[in-house]
């Protein structure tokens, strides 16, 4: 007897499961878009620790791609929070970002290799195309 409640439960659940509302469909793609997001998020400020703490000249480019491979690696939630989250400080607009270096003396240049490295890492490449020798294998 237990067996044929069991049965009927789980029928009915996975019944009610495929007929679900269009509405609870959004919902529950809204909800990965956003556990997928505070993810990336994540991934973004790991990156950003781990730069903080190696100190390694010539790693930042590294540590932009790793991030932002990441993050984008999690789906769309990721891969849209890489593109908000910006470096140093997780800027949230690249304009800011490039405003802050311009006033502390950093170069153009050295703004445009960091977007590049960004948008490596987005679109799937190998971070380690911006690994400097001599990097501690830990990061």
């Amino acid at each position: 007897m237990r067996l044929w409640v069991c049965i009927v439960l789980l029928s009915v659940v996975l019944c009610a499961r495929a007929d679900r509302p269009a509405i609870i469909d959004a919902v529950v793609r809204a909800a990965h878009f956003v556990r997928d997001a505070a993810g990336g998020a994540r991934d973004m400020y790991r990156a950003y620790q781990d730069m903080r703490e190696a100190n390694y000249i010539g790693a930042d480019k590294y540590f932009h791609a790793r991030g932002n491979y990441d993050a984008a690696q999690r789906g769309p939630g990721g891969e849209w929070a890489a593109k908000v989250i910006r470096w140093p400080f997780l800027l949230p607009h690249s304009d800011a970002r490039e405003k802050w270096q311009s006033l502390s003396g950093r170069g153009h240049e050295d703004t445009q290799a960091d977007q590049e490295a960004n948008a490596w890492g987005r679109s799937g490449g190998n971070p380690n195309r911006y690994r400097p020798a001599g990097l501690p294998s830990r990061y």
